[in-house]
This record gives structure tokens, C-alpha cells and sequence, in this order.
């Protein structure tokens, strides 16, 4: 695979095959800005299909983070501003503008479709796009002064690249998910543990991202056939009903039954000894 080089995202991948994922705009507080999208997207759909990684861990560097849509550099987009065309009228404009905000639902929905796991380590604050980033993610853990903010509406629009798809799903809890949207009040870390946005919280940093990467570590210890097949499962069913989800996981594992893991993880289980699987 070619090297995951970019300007806004730094990668480490570990010999267990943990890709550690950090937002790298401390300066900016990690604000999205439109590197940022691209990267993101190009990071996770390159990880899709790279058997050197088995699991990922998201973190930010500095101070917090992410501040959300760094909104200075999003005007200097032209779709994003209006200014591809002074002169066309407010339909024309629309129909383009759409295709600005696919775009960025594209680059964040990139992490659910990777199939490897990606666990989120979020510290101090992750205000709006970081909530619509941590709602794409598989599992979420942050420190005891994390706090979370869908700001959205604090700008004049609604959070529109998966907060308001993902959040109600992630939670459970339609009115308090209404309440923090319409709001956007501060949620600290205990109250997102409290309704499930959260599974984890530290007192540190350090020790939550230490905890999130042997998580990460026990999660690439696994089958590869049965972690991807168990994250495009647990997708699917989230949006089908249960007979449809049953249908297309017998569909799926009739084919995933086929691989050399299960037989491997049995024989290892009988002689109480560690299974080792080949790569994807």
C-alpha cells in the first residue's frame, strides 16, 4: 500500500496492526478544514483494503480535539460560498451546493464503510463536524474534561454530514438528542456516558489513548474475516429490519464460513493456546 502521508492527519501503524490516526492541526485546534475532508477520506478509504491494518484509533493532537468546520477556510471554498457563478439564481446555485455537502458526508461516512473497527479517543472539546466524525466511528471514549457540542445551529443551519442520522441511532434517546441539537448546550464526558454516546471515560489523555490501543490491539487479535464481517453486519442491521438483517448475514457468512479462521480459532480454543489469523 502506498504510505499514508498527509498534511492534516498524522498515521502510525503498529506491528499488531493498529493504524493510531491523529488529527494534526493543533495550531488550529484541529478545525476541519478542506485538506482535512480529503484527507480523512482518502485515510479510511485506503484502509478499507490494506491488510497491514486490522483496527484504528482516532485521536487529537494539541490542546483539544477539534474545534469543528474551520469556517474561515470553508468561505474560500467556491461551491461553499456561492462564488462559482455570481450570476446564476438560487436554483442553480442549490442544485451545486448539494453537491458540495454529498462530498463532505462522503469524506466522513468513509470511516463506517472502512470495515476495520475505528475507535475515537476524544479529550477536552469536540465541538460540531467533530460530533458528525465521532457519530461515524465504531466506538467512542474520551477524558474526564471532554465535552461534546452539536453547534450547528449556532452558525444558522442544521448539522447536515451525519449528527442528525447517526446520533439518534447511536443514543437511543430521541428527546435528549433533540434537546442538544436544537440547544447546542455543552454535553460534558459523564452525561455522554450516561445516555451511551460514550463507552469510556479517563482522567487522562495519556490513559485513555493507552486503553483505546489495547483495545485496539485485543480487537486486531481477532479474525480478520469475523471483525469485518462482525462491523459490516452490525451496519447493515442498524438500517434494516431484523428479518432483512438475518437474510443478508446468512447471505454474507455463507461465504465468510469459508475461511481458514474458524477452523484455527476452534483448534486454539480446544488447546486453550492463542490463535494467530494471516491477514485479510
Amino acid at each position: 500500500m502506498p504510505p499514508y502521508n498527509f498534511s492534516t492527519l498524522t498515521v502510525e501503524i503498529s506491528p499488531a496492526g493498529v493504524a493510531h490516526v491523529q488529527l494534526n492541526r493543533p495550531k488550529a485546534l484541529n478545525a476541519f478544514s478542506n485538506q482535512m475532508w480529503e484527507d480523512i477520506h482518502a485515510c479510511f478509504s485506503q484502509m478499507k483494503t490494506d491488510s497491514d491494518v486490522r483496527c484504528a484509533v482516532v485521536s487529537g493532537s494539541g490542546r483539544i480535539f477539534t474545534a469543528g468546520l474551520d469556517l474561515k477556510d470553508a468561505v474560500q471554498n467556491p461551491t461553499f460560498s456561492g462564488k462559482h457563478d455570481e450570476s446564476a439564481d438560487v436554483a442553480r446555485k442549490g442544485y451545486y451546493h448539494r453537491f458540495h455537502i454529498h462530498h463532505w458526508q462522503d469524506c466522513l461516512s468513509a470511516m463506517e464503510r472502512c470495515d476495520k473497527p475505528v475507535i475515537a479517543a476524544v479529550h477536552n472539546a469536540c465541538f460540531g463536524a467533530g460530533v458528525d466524525f465521532i457519530t461515524g466511528c465504531d466506538i467512542r471514549l474520551a477524558t474526564e474534561d471532554a465535552y461534546f457540542c452539536v453547534k450547528e445551529v449556532d452558525i444558522g443551519m442544521a448539522a447536515d454530514v451525519g449528527t442528525l442520522q447517526r446520533l439518534p441511532k447511536v443514543v437511543g434517546n430521541d428527546s435528549w438528542v433533540r434537546e442538544v441539537c436544537y440547544t447546542a448546550r455543552q454535553v460534558p464526558a459523564k452525561e455522554a456516558l450516561a445516555v451511551g454516546l460514550i463507552s469510556g471515560v479517563y482522567k487522562t489523555k495519556e490513559e485513555m489513548v493507552k486503553a483505546a490501543l489495547v483495545m485496539a490491539e485485543t480487537i486486531a487479535s481477532k479474525s480478520p474475516v469475523a471483525v469485518v464481517s462482525t462491523k459490516h453486519l452490525l451496519n447493515h442491521a442498524r438500517d434494516h429490519t431484523v428479518q432483512e438483517g438475518l437474510e443478508y448475514t446468512a447471505l454474507w457468512n455463507a461465504l465468510a464460513h469459508n475461511s481458514k479462521d474458524m477452523g484455527v480459532a476452534m483448534m486454539a480454543s480446544l488447546q486453550k493456546q492463542k490463535a494467530t489469523f494471516p491477514k485479510l
